[in-house]
């Protein structure tokens, strides 16, 4: 048995979860299944649809794991306010 260009998404999104690709090749691989999955089965089909789908799931995933990383914790606020604070100090030992 062949395997679909859905199954190669998957697989590779298991790549991705496993740590073997970064998002941001995963997304890559996915867009090349998708178009060739679309060009196959044809732009109207519920694989083609479904492989788009997975890209965007994809890129969302980027932008929360963008946005969690510029995410502030209070304690970096209160520094930036009061960099002199003692909390905020920073010694070289």
């Amino acid at each position: 048995m062949t395997m679909t260009t859905i199954d190669e998404i998957k697989t590779t999104i298991n790549d991705y979860k496993t740590g073997q690709k970064t998002i941001e090749q995963t997304i890559l691989t996915a867009i090349v299944q998708a178009r060739a999955t679309c060009d196959l089965e044809g732009k109207e089909s519920s694989n083609c649809l479904e492989a788009w789908e997975i890209v965007e799931e994809l890129q969302a995933e980027k932008e929360l794991q963008k946005q969690a990383k510029h995410r502030k914790t209070d304690l970096d606020i209160y520094c930036e306010m009061y960099p002199e604070a003692l909390e905020c100090l920073i010694y070289d030992v």
